[in-house]
């Protein structure tokens, strides 16, 4: 038995208030699927490789752990 069948069956032992409910959650899953369907590409295809290659150079310095002059004051 496929999905679409399920739904078929379903809908005929629905009453109708929850036939609408049932088709106004249908028209924002279309919607919002395709929405965020769009903006997922759209983030995938920006990804370079290597685009932080030599940013971050090892080992670090032996005061990396130390606080910084700037937050002396809120240190205190």
């Amino acid at each position: 038995m496929t999905i679409d069948t399920q739904i078929v069956q379903a809908l005929e032992h629905m009453p109708d208030n929850l036939k609408h409910e049932l088709l106004h959650y249908a028209q924002y899953l279309v919607a919002n699927y395709t929405k965020d369907h769009s903006i997922q590409e759209s983030q995938t295809s920006k990804r370079r490789s290597g685009i932080l290659q030599g940013t971050f150079v090892l080992p670090l310095p032996d005061d990396f752990d130390e606080p910084l002059e700037d937050f002396q004051e809120y240190m205190s």
